[in-house]
């Protein structure tokens, strides 16, 4: 059985996408056919195509990697799937390989990613293993289907940053870059107990981000290095964060947020990088040696974690609606040119 439907393709960088009408396959073994309700908008869809970041599939392709729906078709093995709402994971691991069995699935190298392996969420319907699949039913009430979606990487990748970070009752964390996923962040650090001082460019960013777990905030703009790790150091101690010991989260994607995340590492710290730029920056790497400090990066998400990062979303310590904005999928060009503008300050949803 087949699915009429639609996807939005990605033809060439800067050009508009092309809506292509198309009939979906039955999935095979293993498979499923998940009938989209919301994909959101991701910075890394606007790298694509805006920011000369090369798809892995060729193109033409449907960006879209923030995927939540319902299965409306199961190939052999998938039955249990049919019906049930469901969180597409933004990275599909191989689950078999070394690195898988020794729980690094994020770097796994046969891992493959929507809206950039293959067709992606943007679209009416997609095709995915079943494997990886996470059950997002018992939804709280005023929170739909569509509003999840996000879970496949502002909120999970976040998630999974902190647990990397090792955050936990009472640690200090610095958060570089309020919007899409450290919104997020700031969120899920002050649910695990931290206190958390944030640091962006926009006053509404961080005065909304004080009224969602953040204890402190700085506006770094106009500031260089030196000046705004003086700023983030005085709100530090002006919120009773620790002096040693600092979890600097750098969740911005740019340079200067880089630069400043590994200014402010501490003795006994950790710097971790979630945000992505194609920039360099130069860094003195001895400060690791010297403050006995730890570095990470954080590519997405373990599938395994997506669970109990939702489950901080069914218990309200995670709010998701005051962060996303739905746009019909009609939109979409009009959307990620707003988005590249930066016109909307949330998340932007896309429902087909």
């Amino acid at each position: 059985m087949s699915y009429d439907g639609y996807r939005w393709l990605m033809t060439a960088p800067d050009q508009p996408l092309v809506r292509e009408e198309l009939s979906f396959q039955a999935p095979a073994a293993g498979e499923v056919v998940v009938k989209v309700v919301g994909c959101g908008v991701c910075h890394t869809d606007l790298g694509f195509l805006y920011g000369g970041v090369a798809t892995k599939h060729a193109l033409p392709l449907a960006l879209g990697h923030e995927i939540s729906g319902r299965v409306v078709q199961a190939g052999a093995g998938a039955e249990a799937w049919l019906d049930r709402p469901v969180v597409v994971p933004a990275v599909l691991p191989c689950g078999e390989c070394a690195l898988c069995q020794s729980g690094r699935e994020n770097a796994c190298r046969a891992q493959a990613m929507p809206g950039n392996d293959f067709h992606g969420g943007f679209a009416s319907h997609i095709q995915v293993p079943a494997r990886w699949l996470v059950d997002a039913g018992d939804l709280p009430d005023g929170l739909a289907l569509e509003d999840v979606s996000v879970l496949a990487d502002a909120v999970s990748t976040p998630y999974q940053a902190m647990l990397r970070a090792g955050v936990g009752a009472d640690d200090g964390v610095v958060l570089i870059g309020a919007g899409g996923i450290g919104s997020f962040g700031v969120q899920i650090a002050a649910a695990m107990g931290a206190r958390v001082v944030v640091v962006d460019i926009d006053d509404s960013k961080l005065e909304r981000a004080l009224k969602f777990g953040a204890v402190g905030a700085v506006n770094s703009k106009g500031l260089d290095i030196r000046a705004a790790r003086k700023a983030v150091r005085a709100a530090c101690k002006e919120a009773g964060l620790p002096a040693a010991g600092l979890k600097v989260l750098e969740m911005s994607g740019t340079p200067v947020g880089q630069e400043l995340a590994w200014a402010l590492l501490t003795f006994a710290g950790t710097v971790g990088f979630v945000g992505f730029c194609l920039d360099k920056i130069p860094v003195r790497l001895s400060n690791l040696m010297a403050f006995d400090a730890d570095a990470f990066g954080n590519w997405g998400c373990r599938p395994q974690l997506y669970a109990p990062a939702l489950d901080l979303i069914r218990a309200g310590k995670v709010q998701v609606k005051p962060f996303v904005r739905h746009f019909p999928m009609a939109e979409i060009n009009q959307v990620f040119e707003q988005v590249r503008a930066h016109r909307i300050p949330d998340r932007p949803i896309l429902l087909p």
